[in-house]
């Protein structure tokens, strides 16, 4: 059975005369799209519902501008379909983008902390923009995706050499809030995403008098701490949720959406998983921290007003203060 044909739509576009700011705007929107070009002011991207909005706004301003705009859906035969998806070939941005994470994976250990961090993260923007322009995926996404697995598991082993290896999925047992007060928790030292924001979540929302140890080896834990974030603690990974999440389920507090999309997002910069458009500024904003506070507990402080308004803003809106 042959497969049905794409759905296509295509933008033709004549500007006026004058108006060369305006032109290449709309140019960098198209290309934000990801548009294919056949000829000069002819554009094609496939039939979808964001994507027919978005061109069709195009369109919209183009003729407010007095230039001429046709918005076209169509269904092309086999042989042009086939021709048109040769537009949106990705191949050469996927060499791109794994040769940059193969010269940052060479240079994982050499770099300082706040440049290798910088890095990474436009890799991952660059990723981010391929995937979302990529319509006709091909076999050279898979080879990004891999290099960029190992590139991040080569910076989390050099910034956090003790990482949780997490247990297997399981059932995790419910406990008492009003049991788990006044207590001492213990992670590794030199906080990252996961410990900040675990701590953040105990010390706003299971313990408030919490005191906390920061840790030079997970061996150091006393007995009588309660440790998190490492292999052994008493909150670590279990399967796919980090330690955020963990907590969250430990103490009932997943039904909180606010702390359940802060979870996706902890998710995301820790181990991977659908991302979250905040996750990126939420990191820079930890990586400036960072250079500048003296000490975990100075990180801390400066990271919780971070963490209480993104919590505020992913709340449901009848649940903020006006």
């Amino acid at each position: 059975m042959n497969p049905l044909p794409t759905r296509w739509q295509m933008l033709i576009l004549s500007f006026p005369r004058g108006r060369d700011t305006s032109r290449v705007r709309l140019w960098r929107a198209l290309k934000t799209l990801g548009a294919g070009t056949l000829r000069d002011g002819v554009y094609l991207l496939p039939e979808r519902a964001d994507l027919h909005d978005a061109a069709r706004g195009i369109a919209e301003e183009v003729r407010a501008m007095c230039g001429q705009a046709h918005h076209i859906e169509f269904a092309a035969p086999a042989d042009a379909d086939a021709s048109y998806k040769k537009l949106f070939d990705r191949t050469g941005d996927y060499r791109t983008v794994t040769a940059a994470a193969t010269d940052l994976f060479g240079h994982v250990d050499s770099l300082a902390e706040p440049e290798l961090l910088k890095q990474l993260r436009q890799i991952r923007r660059d990723v981010e923009n391929l995937r979302r322009i990529d319509y006709f995926p091909g076999p050279g996404r898979d080879a990004m995706d891999t290099r960029l697995a190992t590139l991040e598991t080569a910076v989390q082993a050099r910034l956090s050499p003790d990482e949780p290896s997490g247990t297997p999925e399981q059932t995790i047992p419910r406990f008492r809030i009003g049991d788990y007060q006044g207590r001492i928790w213990a992670t590794r030292a030199s906080l990252w995403v996961d410990r900040v924001a675990s701590a953040w979540l105990i010390k706003g929302f299971i313990d408030p008098e919490a005191r906390f140890l920061w840790l030079a080896s997970p061996a150091d834990c006393p007995g009588d701490a309660l440790g998190f974030d490492f292999d052994g603690a008493a909150f670590t990974h279990v399967g796919d949720r980090v330690t955020f999440q963990v907590l969250m389920a430990a103490f009932s507090l997943d039904d909180d959406p606010g702390l359940a999309r802060l979870g996706e997002l902890v998710r995301f910069l820790d181990i991977g998983g659908a991302h979250i458009a905040e996750a990126a500024g939420f990191e820079a904003v930890l990586t400036g921290a960072k250079q500048r506070c003296r000490d975990d507990d100075a990180l801390l402080a400066a990271a919780s007003p971070v963490l209480d308004d993104l919590h505020r803003s992913f709340s449901p809106t009848q649940d903020l203060k006006t």
